[in-house]
């Protein structure tokens, strides 16, 4: 079964995004590549954390998260080399497509005094990145469970060239950004 948003992007967002003249054959309209999740867990907090953090990113992504290890020691951050540093997902195709459905749909909106995502995340290559502060804005994760508030990073990776048109592509999905763009 092809994902709701799969599916809106090749019948509607691809020809509207073609209609603006900007794009001369219809491989060079954007689209998203992949959507990286990232957890950062500090190896001072202990192993507890981290298997938490694993378990809560597994039961969002429905994917199994990589370790980070640290590839150098720095003595003020109490950090050596080959410690676990956190975990990440990178997420493509479908399951790309149902994340983010689920994200913009039913995550987002639960953000207490959400007023839009801020829309300067962008990182001048046509990619877009956002933070989030607690993982129980999910659906998926049992608030009563929850021992450590943990953040993550979203990162959305697309073919845009610009800015402007990763812009125009993410409020096609119906990312909501909070309008002060520049």
């Amino acid at each position: 079964m092809i994902p709701r948003l799969q599916e809106k992007y090749q019948e509607e967002i691809r020809t509207k995004l073609r209609g603006l003249d900007k794009y001369g054959n219809i491989h060079q309209v954007p689209k998203i590549d992949k959507i990286v999740v990232h957890m950062g867990v500090s190896p001072e907090l202990g192993k507890e954390v981290l298997g938490d953090a694993l378990k809560d990113m597994s039961t969002i992504t429905g994917r199994k998260p990589t370790l980070n290890k640290a590839k150098v020691s720095v003595a003020n951050f109490k950090l050596r080399q080959g410690m676990t540093t956190g975990c990440r997902v990178t997420l493509r195709r479908q399951t790309m497509y149902e994340f983010l459905d689920r994200l913009i749909a039913t995550a987002l909106p639960r953000i207490r005094d959400f007023r839009g995502i801020n829309s300067k995340g962008f990182d001048g290559f046509g990619n877009f990145s956002v933070g989030i502060d607690d993982q129980s804005i999910f659906p998926e994760i049992d608030v009563d469970r929850v021992k450590h508030t943990q953040g993550m990073d979203i990162t959305i990776v697309t073919t845009a060239k610009n800015d402007d048109d990763a812009y125009e592509l993410l409020k096609e999905f119906g990312m909501p950004f909070d309008g002060n763009r520049k």
